[in-house]
């Protein structure tokens, strides 16, 4: 860990430390530090912010926008640290998540945040600073691997300092923004956090985080402690980095609307039409969940390459995992006007792969595939043996492709994503996919965007 005494003033990664001082280490592993983030998130603004009405206030947060709530964007004036990688993506008075109705007028009529550079020894855990009249409070995620804690501050002191360490960042990098901030707070008047209100934070966290059932593919794909964790010397990517920190804020609260929604799905009143449509969104919930997932691993991959040698592989029934898998590839095929025909017989031999991990990649290659695919085309998996391996094939007809989808139009975006200006699809990288087969044991080979190619090896007697 860097000497805090050689940071520069106002280092974020500093203050998250300040944050936890005095607090017991912490013992979970990232995905549950990041449930508990998106739940405090979620308690803040439902149960605390919104029901206070209307109010002024200020807000700080890195590496990404905190706040979601779309009245909150407007009444409130934040600024962002967010990486230099970024680029436009955080722009000013824009959630990152489209909003609608009145509180997307809300929005555009004024709100929204300053983006400020993110410097190297901040750090890419999440931070919050808020101040009301009526509540303030500072969260961070905190901790090195494995021993990861959620810190939520509402102590005027800790919150004191928390601002004085913020305002002594913007005097040195912004001082014009510094000047902002001061003018922000002090026109607030006397604060006050009420005592009723705060000893009720930690009960509704835990009643949210009860109602968010977890999910395979919100546990940790990929776990950490790699080139960046060993003492290498090797700095971790800061575009992967917050690539990572991307595909978790983005599965966490899904997985969060999927449990709601399978809640109402329980209810024997509810009308067919609504019913239908709450199965829709219950699986383009766990589409995209699957799918960011899946980005998340071939970040993880990327960072650390020298760990894909390491996945302990094991004898896997590639034919059944294909049958197990079939009606939900058929369901969400389904849902873009597209057919599936699976072949694959019954005495093939078992081959050498993670099975848990399969699942999800072996999903992820054929949303990929079927994406540049029209209406009414019909994807076909073929698994049969090709000497010591066998042969996984995905293939459609020749004019079942769409003219976006030849090769060579996919636009490499960065270390493991592609850009289909046609489709507007935002898929994996060949390379990318290759990387994640190779990861488990498998090869892949595409000749062409209508036909692809997975060989497994055989396990051994």
């Amino acid at each position: 860990m860097a000497d805090p005494v050689a940071q520069p003033v106002g280092c974020l990664a500093a203050l998250r430390r300040e944050l936890a001082h005095g607090a017991d280490p912490g013992r979970g592993d990232e995905d549950s530090v990041r449930r508990q983030w998106w739940a405090a998130l979620a308690t803040l603004q439902d149960d605390f912010l919104v029901p206070l009405g209307p109010q002024r206030g200020v807000w700080l947060a890195a590496p990404l926008p905190a706040l979601y709530e779309p009245a909150l964007l407007q009444q409130l004036q934040g600024w962002v640290w967010a990486p230099a990688e970024l680029g436009d993506l955080l722009q000013a008075s824009a959630p990152l998540l489209p909003a609608t109705g009145v509180a997307a007028a809300a929005v555009e009529a004024g709100g929204g945040f300053e983006r400020l550079p993110l410097e190297e020894g901040d750090g890419t855990d999440p931070l919050l600073v808020l101040i009301t009249p009526r509540l303030q409070v500072a969260m961070a995620l905190v901790g090195e691997h494995q021993a990861r804690r959620l810190v939520v501050q509402f102590e005027p002191a800790a919150l004191s300092a928390a601002l004085t360490r913020l305002d002594e960042r913007l005097q040195r990098t912004d001082p014009a923004q510094a000047q902002r901030l001061r003018q922000a707070i002090q026109a607030l008047g006397p604060l006050q956090n009420d005592p009723q209100r705060v000893p009720q934070f930690w009960p509704r966290l835990a009643e949210r985080l009860a109602a968010m059932a977890p999910s395979l593919t919100l546990q940790p794909l990929v776990h950490r402690g790699g080139a960046d964790q060993r003492g290498n010397g090797t700095p971790p990517s800061s575009e992967l980095a917050l690539l990572e920190a991307l595909t978790h804020e983005v599965r966490t609260p899904l997985a969060t609307i999927r449990t709601l929604i399978r809640s109402l799905l329980r209810r024997s009143d509810l009308p067919e039409l609504v019913r239908q449509r709450l199965q829709q969104i219950d699986g383009e919930c766990s589409e995209q969940i699957d799918r960011f997932g899946l980005i998340f691993l071939a970040a993880e991959l990327q960072r650390q390459p020298a760990e894909a040698g390491e996945q302990r592989l094991a004898r896997t029934d590639l034919v059944q995992l294909l049958h197990q898998l079939e009606p939900l590839w058929r369901q969400q095929l389904q849902r873009r006007s597209l057919g599936l025909e699976l072949s694959a017989g019954a005495e093939l031999p078992l081959v050498l792969s993670d099975p848990a991990r399969l699942e999800t990649v072996l999903g992820g290659l054929v949303d990929r595939f079927s994406r540049g695919l029209p209406a009414g085309a019909v994807v076909a998996l073929s698994l049969q043996p090709a000497g010591a391996r066998l042969k996984l094939r995905l293939s459609a007809s020749a004019d079942a492709l769409g003219p976006d989808e030849q090769p060579g139009v996919a636009q490499r975006v960065g270390p493991v994503l592609s850009w289909n200006p046609g489709t507007g699809s935002l898929q994996l990288s060949r390379q990318a996919t290759q990387r994640l087969f190779h990861s488990l044991g498998g090869r892949l080979a595409e000749r062409s965007g209508t036909d692809l190619t997975v060989f497994f090896p055989v396990a051994g007697a």
